[in-house]
């Protein structure tokens, strides 16, 4: 039996030659990005407090708003999580009337969500109070630190489109 195991497993892993490992300079810049990022997240997200929304109901209502009509396991996929968590989120906007739901036509079972024009309308109000606060912080910086940092959103920018 063991020995299948190995020659079964050694056979599976010669088609897949694993992906050599990121060089130290270039995981420690990644390491030193992943926290930055989250960091900053967490600090603009203060800001969401205004809105009288949690922070689920907004990252879903993002999705609906900056990514159109939706249906609950689009969502559900979309937020990394199982549909009956997006089906309590999803009530919970209905209820605040941030969305709408509409049944589909072919499958009963199925929905559609979108965001409604209050929805809209209360996440951009929660997008410009994080921009807002994030620029207060911003200002601390020079001239030529905004100026690089400019340019790091950019290259940052690319680098996502090459992800999607």
């Amino acid at each position: 039996m063991r020995d299948n195991f190995s020659i079964n497993h050694q056979e599976s892993t010669t088609d897949d030659p694993p992906e050599p490992a990121p060089a130290p300079n270039v995981l420690s810049v990644a390491d030193r990005l992943h926290s930055t990022a989250i960091h900053l997240l967490r600090r603009v997200r203060k800001q969401d407090v205004a809105t009288g929304e949690g922070p689920a109901r907004l990252s879903a209502l993002s999705v609906l708003v900056f990514g159109g009509p939706k249906t609950l396991g689009e969502l559900a996929a979309a937020e990394q999580v199982k549909p009956p968590t997006m089906s309590r989120i999803v009530a919970g906007l209905a209820r605040s009337r941030l969305v709408e739901i509409t049944k589909d036509r072919q499958d009963a079972r199925r929905m559609h969500i979108r965001a409604t024009v209050k929805g809209t309308k209360l996440l951009q109000k929660g997008r410009q109070l994080r921009i807002a606060d994030l620029a207060r912080q911003l200002e601390q910086l020079g001239p030529q630190e905004l100026s690089r940092l400019n340019e790091t959103v950019e290259i940052l920018g690319q680098l996502l489109q090459k992800w999607r």
